[in-house]
Formats: structure tokens, sequence, C-alpha cells
């Protein structure tokens, strides 16, 4: 297949490139290391595996999140198709059943005529005599990090990725925490005054962290920040970020401090 179009990783920005490319009667070589190389994080053979939250964010059109979705229902996506077959409730987000989504796509890609799916690790990214498209996301192993390296700087290249806290929703004192959000009732709130924000907030910055894998690097992402990593660049960074309490004061009571 020598006119194909390579593509590196198939991930959800792997899976939809090789999709549309597809769909397009474009052949295309789509590469992915599983199930012969996993990296810490995978545990899944199948594509498009989250291995982070379930969550897609939200649904909604008001916001740039669900606007992107309405955007790619529109032409078409295997993701959104994919993400709607599969979903779970989340109030005004789009959540997923994650094994059945991942189902999903590696079905539909690994069926489609126009694609062929390679199990290799790519290594270099020189010497493939068509067009590439490097879609390898946070998880991207060593030797192809290095070769992106060489290509455009180490400098300039970061991955990123982060686990998503689970919580039983039995554990909830709901006589406590309360639904709702200020554009509808999608979220449990937990309200502060200030004494607990203070007590909140003095354990966030003096708690035990979690000690760094080998394969993990220091500093963050800005638009994806723990909040222990928050709380330390000051006292009222929460209170303007995602414990902001504008919007969540309970029917009949004043605003709280701080919300979780």
């Amino acid at each position: 297949m020598p006119n194909a179009v390579r593509i590196i990783g198939a991930g959800l920005a792997g899976a939809e490139a090789a999709f549309q490319l597809a769909e397009r009667g474009i052949p295309v070589r789509l590469y992915e290391m599983k199930p012969g190389k996993k990296s810490p994080a995978h545990h899944s053979d199948g594509f498009a595996e989250l291995v982070c939250s379930n969550s897609l964010r939200s649904d909604r059109l008001a916001n740039g999140a669900g606007l992107l979705k309405e955007e790619m229902r529109r032409v078409g996506s295997l993701i959104m198709r994919a993400a709607e077959a599969c979903r779970v409730p989340a109030g005004g987000a789009l959540a997923v059943d994650r094994y059945a989504f991942s189902d999903y796509i590696t079905n539909y890609l690994r069926n489609h005529p126009c694609i062929t799916v390679v199990e290799q690790e790519v290594t270099h990214l020189a010497g493939y005599p068509g067009i590439t498209i490097v879609a390898t996301g946070p998880l991207t192993s060593e030797a192809l990090f290095d070769a992106i390296s060489r290509e455009i700087g180490g400098e300039q290249l970061h991955f990123f990725d982060a686990a998503a806290p689970i919580v039983l929703g039995e554990s909830i004192d709901m006589q406590k925490a309360f639904w709702g959000y200020e554009r509808g009732s999608d979220y449990i709130n937990c309200p502060m005054d200030r004494a607990q924000f203070d007590a909140f907030y003095e354990a966030l910055v003096s708690a035990e962290c979690v000690e760094m894998k080998g394969f993990e690097q220091e500093g963050v992402f800005e638009g994806c920040m723990p909040i222990e990593v928050m709380a330390k660049r000051g006292y009222q960074t929460l209170l303007f970020g995602p414990c902001k309490p504008v919007g969540l004061a309970r029917e009949g009571e004043k605003m709280p401090y701080a919300v979780v």
C-alpha cells in the first residue's frame, strides 16, 4: 500500500484521523504499539483507550467543549458516534462506558476496507514514502518520544497526563452536600465556611504526595493542574479557581466561602 497515509497511534486523535481518511476512500496504515507494548497507564488492547476520566466534558452548546462536540457530530465523527452509542448518565457532560467505547471504535477500524492495522511500535519518523500523521498522545513510547524530539527539538515537546479520582456516592453526606450548578443540577457540591476551607487548604499544602514514577516528569500542564499544586500557589488561588463559590448557594442560604 505505497500511497497509504501512515498514522502513528490509535488513540482518540489517531482513530478519528484514520476514520475520516478511510471514509473518503484514502488508504490508511494505522500503527499501534499495543498489544505488544503498553505504557504503565495502558490496560486494554483496544484503540481509543480512555486511561483517565470516562468523561469527555460538557455536552452543552453554551461552552467551547460542547460546541466542539457538535461540530464533530456534523462531520460524521466516529468518536462522537461511539460516544453516543456507549453513553452513560453524567448530567450535562458526555461520559461513556470506556470498555464499550473502545470496543466500538476498535471493531469499526479493524474491519474498514481502507485501513490496514499494523501492530508495531514506531521508533523513527524518517523513511516513510507517504504522508505521516503523528497522533501518539501523552503515552508516547520512549523511542518515539526521542524520534519526535530530534525532529522538533526536545524543549518544544512535553507530554502530560493525570488520573481522575473516583468517589463512591454512598460516602457523601447529602445532609451537608447538595446538588446544583449555575446552569443546572449536574454536580454534588460540598460547601465550606472559612474555618473549614482553612483546614482543607492546610491539609492540601502539607499532605504527602504520591511519589513520581520513573516515566513521569516534573512539572505540570497548566490546563490540567493538580489541586495541591494549585493550592501551593497561594491561599486565594482555589477561591478564584475550582473552589469558587459564585452561583453555588443553597436556595434560601447565603453563598458559602468555598465549594468543592
